[in-house]
């Protein structure tokens, strides 16, 4: 039993307002079809408690599989099932890069136990178990190619457009996606109008990357790179900025 889980980038992200403690935001997710990290479930001899493996940073506790598992436990049959298998990741996908590794992890664990389950659970249950877990995480439910992605990440429509082939590239700097956030309020909360956001939704994604400025379509490049002085060097070379970084991308 194996599936991928693939990253995406941000095509535009703006920041268009804030629910309680949440921004609320208008972006373009798009799949990357040639980045994804393989997730197994394989049979154990032995009955065992959940077990992960994979090269993550974090402990089980803070992992977006084990959170999701957390929620589903007490379902018919899931416990028992995860008593006899184990979940092994292969990771491809940088950790905290902008390009939604732990949600597409958390995501694909859900997809797969509901259906090795028969958890018989629709698309809509689980993207509202996915969003309690992470923001990115109903997009990845959804298994779209291209998608409008609003409110605080949990209204996911799927957009019609050619796949895009598209170069990734991480440098080595960690983003603190917390610390961008405040410098983001701090020095450059500027909420775009309806027009513009309509505007953005409505374009291709190629189009998109065609007519727009790295430092226009992610409100959270500038921020990032107050914080991050080195990313600027990666900006004069036709990459676009995912999410909070520190992943860039471009089209080949």
């Amino acid at each position: 039993m194996k599936a991928k889980c693939y990253a995406k980038v941000n095509i535009f992200l703006k920041i268009t307002g804030t629910r309680d403690s949440y921004h609320e935001l208008a972006s373009r997710f798009c799949r990357v079809h040639n980045l994804y990290d393989l997730m197994f479930f394989e049979k154990t001899n032995s009955r065992k408690t959940f077990t992960i493996i994979g090269d993550f940073t974090c402990d089980v506790n803070s992992n977006t599989v084990y959170k999701i598992y957390k929620l589903i436990k007490n379902l018919p049959g899931v416990e028992t099932f995860f008593n006899e298998h184990v979940i092994r990741v292969e990771k491809n996908i940088p950790e905290f890069a902008g390009l939604g590794g732990g949600s597409s992890n958390a995501a694909t664990f859900l997809l797969m136990a509901n259906k090795y389950c028969n958890l018989n659970l629709t698309v809509e249950e689980m993207s509202k178990i996915g969003e309690k877990v992470g923001a990115d995480v109903p997009f990845f439910i959804y298994e779209y190619d291209s998608a409008n992605v609003t409110g605080i990440g949990e209204i996911v429509e799927k957009y019609d457009e050619e796949p895009l082939d598209l170069e990734v590239f991480t440098p080595k700097i960690k983003c603190d996606t917390k610390e961008i956030f405040t410098k983001f309020r701090e020095k450059y909360y500027n909420i775009p109008t309806k027009n513009e956001v309509s505007e953005l939704l409505q374009k291709k994604s190629i189009d998109i990357l065609n007519e727009y400025s790295l430092e226009y379509l992610n409100d959270l490049y500038k921020p990032a790179v107050d914080v991050n002085n080195e990313l600027i060097k990666y900006s004069n070379k036709g990459y676009f900025f995912s999410g909070s970084g520190s992943s860039f991308f471009k089209l080949k």
